[in-house]
């Protein structure tokens, strides 16, 4: 038997590599961000920074989403994000309504047009011509993505393909966010992707989830049917350490999904993993060749979080610990691939869904030889 090859050692290091990337994929595709609950009214708004490029993230007061590079039109100044000493006058968002520059105050509305600048007539600045730079932005399930280049971006179905439609029985946008963990890994985000899309690793760095989920020990994962969901052992139906929880299932599951657990991967950067009663939503933010921050939100029903005794330490603690699992099998991934002799590793047969990181670059990149 041949096994295929991974990708080339220095696609998980090489600085040029890693930059190409930025350019051909993180500003070129929908990138998940976090949730539409973060911004729950108008003049809300976050600074995100994506792919090198820093971008507020905002809902306008009609309601809607809105994504603009945080930089001023006139001088290049950032928007937000800038605290002056002192007694002066910051820039950022100013009364839920306007976008003020710190810089000379220009003023722009909450979607992007220039409405006021200091001293300037409308015949020394065409307002049409100094609109803010907009970032594309839309929303599935609950989720925001954003495009850094909206010119050529198609519409974010393309991008979730059929998934919407294996997951329409979730209730995704009406969960909230119950509990949040941020991991710093000092591993390449490709290996983070290989890593959750095979089950080859678990019997080995997962005893206690494999405790939850035997069919994970099973051939390596080579049989997992992760369309229907994946089965619990008896009289487990979720991802705590007892394999149960007092949290209600949610509400039109189907048989399967109420006692089976399912999981997506959508490239570049967001990877979903779903229980009956709970969401584990994991959004990566490369930030070099061997570093990739981790958002991991855990999402939970608003009746459930809204009860006096919510508490999602079950769920958190067992996810914090397969998690932490993963990232430190990665991160000796991440060295050992930078060793001199190793040009490139191996997929195993049951590591078949492990080659759409390898076919997903080469598609993006054009590189692989």
């Amino acid at each position: 038997m041949t096994l295929e090859r991974t990708l080339p050692s220095d696609y998980y290091s090489a600085p040029s590599l890693f930059a190409l990337e930025r350019d051909r994929i993180f500003r070129r595709d929908w990138i998940c961000v976090g949730r539409d609950s973060q911004l729950a009214a108008p003049g809300d708004h976050l600074v995100i920074d994506e792919a090198g490029e820093s971008v507020i993230l905002l809902r306008n007061q009609a309601g809607l989403l809105r994504a603009f590079y945080n930089v001023c039109r006139h001088r290049g100044a950032q928007l937000c994000g800038t605290d002056l000493p002192g007694g002066a006058r910051a820039g950022g968002v100013i009364d839920g309504k306007y976008l003020r520059c710190p810089y000379h105050s220009w003023v722009y509305n909450l979607d992007g047009d220039l409405v006021a600048a200091p001293f300037l007539s409308a015949e020394d600045a065409d307002r049409d011509e100094f609109a803010l730079y907009p970032v594309g932005v839309e929303s599935w399930g609950g989720f925001v993505f954003i495009h850094l280049t909206p010119e050529e971006a198609t519409p974010l179905a393309t991008l979730l393909g059929e998934m919407p439609d294996r997951l329409a029985r979730y209730p995704l946008d009406q969960l909230q966010i119950g509990r949040a963990i941020r991991y710093d890994v000092q591993a390449n985000w490709k290996i983070l992707a290989e890593n959750y899309n095979e089950c080859y690793h678990c019997a080995g760095v997962h005893p206690e989830l494999c405790a939850i989920v035997p069919a994970f020990r099973n051939q390596g994962g080579a049989d997992l049917d992760w369309e229907r969901g994946v089965p619990h052992r008896p009289g487990a139906y979720t991802f705590t350490g007892s394999g149960t929880t007092n949290r209600l299932p949610f509400p039109g599951l189907n048989e399967d999904e109420q006692t089976r657990h399912k999981g997506e991967l959508v490239y570049p950067n967001f990877f979903l993993s779903l229980s009956c009663d709970h969401a584990a939503a994991f959004i990566l933010h490369p930030m070099a060749p061997d570093r990739t921050i981790i958002d991991c939100l855990f999402l939970f029903a608003a009746d459930e979080i809204a009860q006096p005794d919510f508490d999602p330490s079950d769920a958190v603690a067992f996810w914090d610990l397969v998690n932490r699992q993963d990232w430190a099998i990665c991160e000796s991934v991440q060295r050992g691939t930078q060793a001199g002799p190793h040009r490139h590793g191996f997929y195993a047969p049951m590591e078949d869904w492990t080659l759409d990181i390898r076919r997903y670059i080469e598609r993006k990149l054009g590189l692989i030889s």
